[in-house]
Parts: structure tokens; sequence; C-alpha cells
């Protein structure tokens, strides 16, 4: 027993406490970091079914900003993006944006539709589900928005209430 207590390997020797806490907060910061960077930059190609039955691929929309907005209909800062979305949708979607809702965590298609119809949402929704997930990515929160430069690569992922204002300083306000 009394070995135990003497256990110093020789590597840690030369160190004071102070310094390996030190390199392991840098280590865990940079795997961090590069975790974080990885998930924004990996690339990243879709196909989702809208509920007209319509298919959109990440592809198709070359030359355009894509925004994939996840959301409930029980979420109250979702309600509250949905006319920023709209808005946007409705004067840029000829032009240079694309906009996708993804619906999670819903009770029935009707319940979707009603919600869709009630707030006037003329982007296309997706019914979401593992496979939209596996395609796109997870979120920890609703709402996310992930965000594609018309190259079709994920520049940004937007966790909670996204705005106008937000988006077009991403993007460019319209000419």
């Amino acid at each position: 027993m009394d070995g135990l207590l003497d256990f110093k390997p020789c590597i840690l020797e030369n160190y004071s406490m102070r310094q390996l806490l030190l390199c392991f907060s840098l280590l865990l910061s940079l795997t961090a970091n590069s975790l974080a960077t990885a998930a924004e930059t990996t690339p990243i190609s879709f196909e989702l079914k809208d509920t007209a039955g319509v298919k959109h691929k990440l592809a198709a929309y070359k030359g355009k900003w894509v925004l994939v907005n996840y959301w409930a209909t029980w979420c109250p800062p979702c309600l509250e993006e949905v006319p920023d979305l709209v808005n946007l949708y409705d004067h840029r979607r000829k032009k240079d944006l694309m906009v996708l809702g993804v619906v999670f965590d819903y009770k029935s298609t009707k319940e979707v539709a009603g919600y869709v119809d009630d707030m006037l949402m003329s982007y296309p929704i997706v019914l979401g589900d593992d496979e939209v997930a596996a395609q796109i990515g997870t979120a920890d929160v609703l709402p996310t928005t992930f965000i594609f430069n018309p190259q079709g690569e994920l520049v940004k992922i937007k966790r909670g209430l996204i705005t106008k204002q937000y988006i077009e300083k991403i993007i460019g306000v319209a000419k």
C-alpha cells in the first residue's frame, strides 16, 4: 500500500499542478473549438421532401443563400421568428434566398398544417425526423437555423431566435 502513495510518474515530476491544469485546459479548448469549427465547415448535402411532395436539394440552390430553420409548434421563439422568415422569403426567394422550415416534435400533420396556415408561412415546410437530422444536423434547442452560403457551404448554425436583421447582417441587405 505504501508504494501506491509514493507513485510519481517521471514525466509529470518536473511540472507543477498549475502547469498541468493550464496544458489540460488548452487542450480541451482546442478540441472543443476544432469540433465546433468542423461542424460548421463539414460539407453537407441534403435532399428533403416538403409537405407538398416537392424535393429540395441543397445543390439545386447554388447561387442562393439557404436557411434551414428547425422549429416546433409549441415553441414561443419559433412563433416569434416566423414573420421575419416569411418576409425575407417573400422578398428574396426569386433573387438570392431560399428558406426551408423543418418542424420537429409535432403531434400530427394536421396540427402542422393548421399552424403553417395560421402563421401564413409561405416557404416550404418539411416534416422533421431522424433522417433529416442525419443529413443536416441535430439541434440542442429550438429554434435552430443552419445557414448555407451561395456555394452550398454551411457557414453558421444559429441556436435560438433569429431575426431579419441578423440574417441580413450575414447575407447582406437586398438591393
